[in-house]
């Protein structure tokens, strides 16, 4: 794709990266400005970001910083108290969490990942009217272990093998945009192969993803966009492709 490399700074201050392609693609989803947290506490401030189709934008930062805070105020289970966030195009802000399922958001929180009385097969299956696994087929040729463990209580997995239950039942869903929050934890590198590879392969299709990550090898494989937060606020955003290995991982740097 043919372009040029712009190098700047925002009005708030954050660092930014961007390739300037010949035609900008409409973002799928936005967010501008966007603050909230938790009662009285605000952990996320003026945060702005956005993800096209067939893109994955990788949100980084230490441990407590507002990813998963982000990741909850975009699906609706936490309300901005500033800010807008956008789907198409249409407000978002203020539809409830059911309804952006409906609209085509899937999410992976970070903790809750299964119900640990089911079985792995009721867990991949309760949310689907016809209870069938073979939108599973291509996942399962991926993670073979998991249809190996169908039968078997959820609550018996490693936590790597819940985190793969949650993406498989993510990805299942086929959404024009899934929210996944630190999909890489507890799971072996292999199968952290297998998923990048998934993931390659659903962007290509034109599915987009956000997600919160803290394996930067892992997200370097798979994104296009990056977004860095530090104490509730963006320090850096871009393209991933023209932003050197040092700089990231010095924002991971404790």
């Amino acid at each position: 794709m043919s372009g040029t490399q712009s190098n700047a700074a925002t009005p708030d201050g954050v660092h930014t990266i961007d390739a300037q392609p010949d035609a900008v693609q409409p973002p799928l989803l936005a967010f501008d400005r966007l603050a909230g947290g938790y009662g009285d506490t605000i952990v996320l401030r003026h945060v702005s970001g956005k993800v096209c189709a067939g893109e994955v934008l990788g949100v980084l930062g230490r441990n407590g910083v507002g990813k998963t805070t982000l990741l909850r105020l975009l699906m609706g289970y936490l309300r901005p108290t500033a800010g807008d966030i956008r789907w198409r195009g249409g407000g978002l802000a203020s539809v409830p969490v059911h309804a952006r399922r409906r609209a085509g958001i899937s999410y992976a929180p970070q903790e809750g990942l299964v119900f640990d009385q089911l079985s792995v097969h009721d867990n991949l299956t309760l949310h689907r009217a016809d209870r069938r696994l073979l939108v599973y087929e291509e996942l399962f040729a991926a993670f073979p272990r998991i249809a190996d463990r169908l039968r078997q209580p959820a609550g018996k997995l490693s936590g790597g093998e819940k985190k793969l239950v949650s993406f498989c039942r993510a990805l299942a869903e086929g959404s024009p945009l899934t929210l996944l929050d630190e999909p890489s934890e507890g799971v072996q590198q292999e199968n952290l192969d297998h998923m990048v590879r998934l993931l390659q392969r659903r962007t290509a299709a034109g599915a987009a993803f956000i997600i919160v990550e803290q394996n930067l090898n892992f997200l370097l494989a798979a994104m296009q966009q990056v977004l860095v937060l530090d104490h509730g606020e963006c320090v850096l955003a871009g393209s991933a492709t023209h932003l050197a290995r040092e700089t990231l991982d010095r924002c991971l740097a404790v």
